[in-house]
């Protein structure tokens, strides 16, 4: 192969990589956010963030959230929903219409999300939300430089777990020669 073929080759590889990276990063905060209590590693949570970063509820969510600027103030902001107890029950955040562009150091990407919780109260709800985030490159991390969420909809649901069984199919009698 050529040097300029190589040359391309180690382009898309870089960006590929970078998406892989915006991907995990993404994944791990909202793995942190799916598990806030008195144990979560707010610490690690912090560096997913630049220093100056800003985070921002939009629409329905500028009132209910607001906005924080630095890494400390979104820190501080997520970890009032973790002491002195939790505030969630259970949360669970999927994604769907991923958009990342990497250009250079910086990224920027959009998701959609459906987020499902129970309160610590017992109330329930199902959300969605427009994602839109900005990255930097640092030190070769990528961190989240800037966090927008805006609310799509949100609907009050009884509860996501009752006390039914699940049908699985009978293992006794599977495959049972008669």
């Amino acid at each position: 192969m050529n040097e300029a073929v190589i040359s391309r080759l180690e382009e898309r590889l870089s960006l590929l990589e970078s998406e892989s990276d915006i991907r995990r990063l993404v994944a791990r905060y909202f793995e942190i956010c799916d598990d806030l209590g008195p144990s979560t590693p707010i610490d690690e949570l912090g560096m997913l963030f630049t220093a100056d970063a800003q985070w921002e509820g939009r629409g329905r969510y500028a009132k209910a959230f607001g906005s924080y600027d630095g890494r400390r103030a979104i820190t501080d902001m997520i970890a009032s929903y973790c002491l002195p107890e939790a505030h969630f029950d259970m949360t669970g955040h999927f994604f769907s219409a991923e958009a990342i562009r990497v250009v250079g150091d910086t990224a920027s990407g959009n998701w959609m999300m459906l987020q499902c919780t129970t309160y610590a109260d017992g109330r329930s709800d199902l959300r969605s939300a427009k994602l839109e985030l900005q990255f930097v490159r640092e030190d070769d991390t990528w961190r989240i430089s800037r966090f927008q969420t805006t609310n799509i909809f949100t609907r009050r649901v009884e509860r996501w777990t009752d006390s039914e069984t699940i049908p699985v199919p009978d293992m006794d009698s599977a495959g049972a020669e008669e």
